[in-house]
């Protein structure tokens, strides 16, 4: 588990102003998934969370490998993750639609 938080730190260090910005202006949340999620479909949003959420499937899929655990287990995990290290007044989905953190 350590090696989750220390690759989930790192999954997206480039986009980490953009990022914050897209969250703190409510476009963009972080879902159970382990994902990002649109929450308002602002230019430029969507390429973000993809950009973000491709970078975060190829870690996920390393360290399925690397654990021997299936893709889902990881995301599972790193959704949960996330959805700790979002800072309050962030949106998060768990399941049931966007909510202030």
């Amino acid at each position: 588990m350590v090696t989750l938080l220390l690759i989930l730190v790192m999954a997206g260090p480039a986009y980490a102003l953009d990022l914050d910005a897209a969250k703190d202006n409510g476009w963009v949340g972080e879902r159970y998934t382990g994902y990002l999620g649109v929450v308002k479909p602002e230019a430029g949003v969507k390429a973000l969370v993809d950009e973000v959420n491709n970078k975060r499937v190829q870690v996920y899929k390393k360290l399925a490998a690397k654990n021997n655990i299936s893709l889902q287990e990881v995301e599972k995990l790193a959704g949960k993750k996330v959805i700790e290290k979002t800072r309050p007044g962030n949106l998060i989905d768990l399941g049931n639609g966007w909510l202030k953190k």
